[in-house]
């Protein structure tokens, strides 16, 4: 009978969620670009303020810790202001401090007792602040313009842009070095591309299918098919649930833990790879525009698909917790081996080829994580996804700093082995999860959901 209401609403039906989806996508893919251009700015940067290996990575790390408050409270925000508005103070706070980043090592050194670092430092805390909310708000999004049985590929359509925005970073980044000689410059036409997307955006969404003149009855009824009905009462008291209640959630936290394996190998890849090619296999800024797209072109395939499996999954099984969990935590055992192997060989292409299927796998699951929250407490999902990204996050704090750490104490290799460690944390955590058995109840967790 769903299928049959679902087929009948789609005659006819307006296709403008598709347009939403994909602004998202762009805008989240300068917001990817602004974090990791710095990575392809290393030999200027360094070379003008006298940074080592070690003072590099805390450079890069410091994004981090800015970047874990942003998501932790834009999400709450998305809840309470409604994701439009998040999404126009975020996207203006971001290109404001990319522009800023021009100043940030002159205003350590005017402001801070000569320390450059300091100012970087500065930079990039507030830096990351801005740019955190934008996953947990693409959730946000995702929850109100996608219906449950294409959650998962909605979802991983937002999602696009982490492997997306990593890949072009490169010919980006790259690009605008060559063509002006200044990582300042680039910074400043990044900040300005922030800018004008953000704008446009302001002027074509709604937070709700139904406030938006573009979309039809009959597309409102394919977003809405299969959400179950609650009675007011019910969906008052959910709105109510307290943040705190995500820690008695055994599957929230665990799935944040596997969520921290995922942005452990995306941080550890997107900051220190270009370095790392540079200083074990000699390649040149001219030639790191390609070769540091190679390692995220399979990503770029994988979030798409693993949407698509999960789904799929989902639709043939009856349960979440196969198309969520297991799933998940096959995809990064095989990650695990992929990253154990690149420590081990020495051949350039061989090291290339194993992050590019490792880090393809990585992001396989990727809507997984997003689509739990949904799954699990849908009245909660921007303050839920917020403290996701708040614990997973760190590791965008630690895969940095750490790779600085064990690469100038033990070599390249040992960045490698602790990326394996971390994505293996990510199975036993993933294995736990019962996507479903939540707080939403507010007493006890519920069972997995099957159809």
């Amino acid at each position: 009978m769903q299928a049959s209401t679902v087929g009948q609403a789609g005659a006819g039906a307006t296709r403008y969620r598709f347009a939403v989806f994909a602004l998202i996508v762009v805008i989240a893919l300068v917001n990817y670009i602004d974090r990791g251009a710095i990575s392809y700015s290393a030999a200027q940067i360094t070379s003008e303020y006298g940074f080592d290996r070690a003072g590099w990575g805390a450079v890069l790390g410091y994004f981090g810790y800015g970047y874990m408050f942003g998501a932790l409270f834009g999400g709450a925000l998305a809840d309470r202001l409604g994701a439009k508005r998040v999404w126009v103070m975020a996207g203006i706070a971001w290109s404001v401090f990319a522009i800023a980043m021009i100043w940030a090592g002159d205003i350590g050194i005017a402001v801070f007792g000569g320390s450059a670092l300091t100012g970087f430092a500065t930079i990039r805390v507030l830096f990351g602040f801005a740019e955190g909310p934008a996953y947990s708000i693409i959730n946000k999004t995702m929850s109100a313009w996608a219906s449950p049985s294409e959650r998962g590929f909605a979802v991983s359509i937002g999602l696009l842009s982490t492997p997306l925005g990593a890949l072009l970073t490169a010919p980006v980044a790259v690009g605008l070095l060559l063509l002006t000689d200044s990582w300042r410059t680039m910074y400043v036409v990044l900040g300005v591309a922030g800018f004008v997307l953000i704008a446009l955006f302001a002027r074509v969404y709604t937070n709700r299918p139904e406030d938006h003149p573009c979309v039809n009855a009959a597309e409102l009824a394919q977003i809405q098919a299969g959400r179950p009905a609650q009675p007011a009462s019910a969906t008052a008291a959910a709105g109510d649930l307290p943040w705190w209640s995500f820690f008695r959630s055994r599957t929230l936290v665990f799935n944040s833990i596997g969520y921290f394996a995922f942005i452990y190998v995306n941080f550890m890849l997107l900051t220190w790879t270009p370095k790392y090619l540079a200083d074990e296999f000699h390649f040149t800024l001219s030639s790191l525009w390609y070769i540091g797209m190679i390692p995220w072109t399979g990503a770029c395939v994988t979030v798409l698909l693993g949407g698509r499996i999960s789904d799929w999954l989902y639709r043939k099984t009856g349960k979440l917790v196969v198309a969520r969990s297991w799933f998940a935590a096959a995809a990064l055992t095989c990650t695990t081996l992929c990253f154990l192997m690149v420590s081990q060989v020495q051949s350039v292409w061989t090291v290339i080829a194993l992050m590019t299927l490792g880090n393809a796998l990585n992001a396989l699951p990727n809507s997984v994580y997003w689509a739990v929250v949904i799954d699990t407490a849908p009245s909660r999902v921007g303050t839920f996804s917020g403290l996701m990204h708040f614990i997973a996050n760190i590791a965008a704090v630690l895969a940095p700093y750490l790779a600085g750490m064990l690469s100038a104490k033990y070599g390249y290799s040992s960045m490698f082995i602790a990326t394996a460690v971390a994505t293996a944390v990510g199975v036993f955590a993933m294995l736990q999860v019962r996507p479903g058995a939540g707080p939403e109840m507010g007493r006890r967790e519920r069972p997995t959901v099957s159809a």
